[in-house]
């Protein structure tokens, strides 16, 4: 398309302020773009690392570090996972600022052929965190696998999702609050044709072929989207302080408002329906929140959004879809999402 550009923002907990340098922004903040754009990026807690036309750059507070050689990064507080041409290795965090001098905790050498996304590599698949490589039965084929932070979601060549690890928040979507030690059929999807998986801290989303989005796990922060008794307990208390020394006579007082459904834990997958029978196109998760970006390229984001994460200029939580007005505003059309733990990265093409 001629003239359109692609740019990235950032939504949330920024790196400076993960080093103590920066106080809370509101809005989104462009990233630089470095030479050639970015292309990918792969967040951490307190640091990104992106894809330039350069190559591979970790961008933190006072720190651009050159990855020259790896073409694809997998990180997290304490370790890095690198891939490149013909080798992959897990490096302690530390090692970053020493330019990878330091050997490798793990490492192996690749076939040649067409990689697959990280953490996915020949017969497993890779985590920033011990033991490193995981090998997965011979006969599942998987198209894409995401980790959580104590749950891993594989989807399979044909279309279906496994889920194993912990489940004590329901995030394997299995129905129970059961561990699983190995890939199990999340047997609630059966038949839907699945597209893509995400996984957040304690919760999972699943996109359907047509569009259609499902989510399962942890509801605490409303990341799920349904609703959230936390929430409507600080909404009920911010609104108390609002009311302020209003008093009510005993003709005026208000009815007692009927108790909401509301759900912490939802162990099988749900069928979300997003404000005017949206399609979703794209889904990430970060620690408590959600964001999707629609096939008409808008963003919607919901859960927890105390540093701003959900893009609203604000830090308010939500247990509904909301869509990011300022993308609408600026005429920019949202092509990619990205969660970090506490970050939404969104890549939106503009004129």
């Amino acid at each position: 398309m001629a003239g359109v550009r692609r740019a990235w923002f950032a939504l949330g907990f920024s790196t400076e302020e993960a080093a103590g340098q920066g106080e809370p922004e509101p809005g989104p903040r462009r990233l630089e773009p470095g030479p050639g754009g970015i292309r990918r990026l792969w967040p951490a807690w307190s640091y990104v690392v992106v894809e330039t036309g350069a190559g591979l750059e970790v961008r933190s507070a006072g720190l651009r570090q050159p990855l020259p050689g790896w073409a694809e990064a997998l990180p997290s507080e304490t370790h890095v996972v690198l891939r490149g041409a013909g080798s992959a290795g897990v490096w302690a965090r530390a090692a970053l600022r020493g330019g990878l001098r330091d050997p490798p905790a793990w490492s192996a050498a690749l076939p040649p052929g067409p990689p697959r996304p990280l953490p996915l590599l020949p017969g497993g698949f890779a985590t920033p965190r011990p033991p490193f490589f995981t090998a997965l039965p011979a006969g599942l084929r998987a198209r894409q696998l995401a980790l959580g932070n104590e749950h891993v979601l594989l989807l399979a060549a044909g279309g279906e999702v496994f889920a194993w690890g912990s489940s004590r928040h329901g995030q394997l979507g299995h129905g129970t609050l059961e561990s699983e030690l190995e890939p199990r059929l999340v047997e609630a999807l059966a038949g839907v044709p699945l597209q893509a998986v995400a996984a957040g801290g304690w919760h999972s989303a699943s996109v359907s072929e047509g569009g259609d989005l499902y989510m399962w796990g942890w509801n605490e922060s409303g990341q799920l989207a349904l609703p959230s008794k936390a929430l409507a307990e600080e909404r009920a208390q911010a609104e108390d302080m609002g009311a302020g020394d209003t008093m009510l006579t005993p003709h005026e007082e208000q009815p007692a408002a009927e108790p909401a459904a509301f759900i912490t834990i939802q162990a099988f997958p749900a069928l979300l329906d997003l404000p005017q029978d949206l399609e979703v196109s794209r889904v990430s998760c970060g620690s408590r929140h959600t964001a999707v970006i629609t096939r008409g390229g808008e963003l919607y984001t919901w859960g927890w959004g105390k540093y701003g994460q959900l893009g609203h200029e604000d830090d308010a939580s939500s247990d509904q879809p909301r869509r990011v007005q300022f993308l609408v505003t600026e005429g920019l059309w949202a092509e990619e999402v990205v969660c970090g733990p506490w970050t939404t990265y969104v890549c939106v093409l503009e004129p």
